[in-house]
């Protein structure tokens, strides 16, 4: 079985991190967690963290070191609803994506068990 990099690349999760992103500003949880000046910088370290996870290059651990995902959002208040609403928002995302079902189904495991991971 081809790995998630193999079948979206790179362009593919850029696109699913801009799907998702796009739903972020003015959104009433998400949005204060995400000032405007500091967007594009979010967006580029999901996109590498998720190229990285997925199996494709590893710029995000030798950027960044260890993914330490608790402590990286220790400094944002994630509780249920901000857990909910990031998985509604990347559910939709997902939705346009077009991926084989083994995929999707492999992708929303990953991102719900990391999103109740990193509640705090």
């Amino acid at each position: 079985m081809n790995s998630i990099y193999d079948i979206l690349g790179g362009d593919g999760i850029t696109r699913l991190v801009e799907r998702f992103y796009q739903q972020v500003p003015g959104d009433d949880i998400l949005g204060p967690m995400y000032p405007a000046d500091e967007m594009d910088g979010a967006r580029q370290r999901l996109t590498d963290f998720l190229i990285y996870r997925f199996g494709g290059p590893q710029h995000y651990i030798e950027q960044r070191g260890h993914p330490r995902l608790r402590m990286r959002h220790m400094p944002f208040k994630i509780d249920q609803a901000a857990r909910d609403r990031w998985m509604q928002f990347m559910e939709n995302a997902l939705a346009e994506a077009e991926l084989p079902d083994d995929h999707l189904q492999a992708l929303h495991k990953f991102f719900a068990d990391t999103a109740t991971f990193i509640i705090n």
